[in-house]
C-alpha cells in the first residue's frame, strides 16, 4: 500500500493529480476508517496507463469513458477494443506529423549549419 505522496512520487505527479483523477471517477484509492487515501499496485498500474493515454493527448473526457467502460465489466470489451483502436490511429497520425515535422526541422538545422560554416 502507498500513501498519497509515495504513489504521486512513484508516478512523478503531484498529489493533486491523483486527486483530481479520484475526483473525475479515474481511480478510487481505498480509505481509512479516518478518510485517509492508499493505493495499491493494481492502482498504479492503472495510472501508469491512464497517464500513457493522457501523454498521447488522449482527452480525460474519453479516459473517463474508457474508465467506465472498464468498471461495468467483461461485457463491455467491444466497446473498450473500439475506443483504443481509435486512439491507435490518432497516435499513428501524432507520429506522423512529428516524423514530418523532423525532417523539415533537419532541412532548415542543415540550411543554418551550411550558412554558418561558409
Amino acid at each position: 500500500m502507498f500513501s498519497i505522496s509515495e504513489a504521486s512520487e512513484a508516478l512523478g505527479v503531484t498529489s493533486h493529480t491523483l486527486r483530481y483523477y479520484e475526483k473525475e471517477g479515474i481511480i478510487t484509492p481505498n480509505r481509512s476508517s479516518t478518510g485517509i487515501r492508499s493505493y495499491t499496485d493494481s492502482h498504479l498500474k492503472w495510472l501508469k496507463f491512464v497517464m500513457k493515454l493522457r501523454e498521447t493527448k488522449m482527452p480525460i473526457s474519453t479516459i473517463k469513458d474508457y474508465t467506465g467502460l472498464v468498471m461495468e465489466g467483461n461485457h463491455t470489451r467491444k466497446e473498450r477494443l473500439t475506443l483504443l483502436e481509435e486512439h491507435q490511429k490518432n497516435i499513428q497520425q501524432q507520429i506522423e506529423i512529428l516524423l514530418s515535422t523532423n525532417e523539415m526541422l533537419n532541412d532548415k538545422i542543415g540550411s543554418y549549419k551550411k550558412a554558418l560554416a561558409e
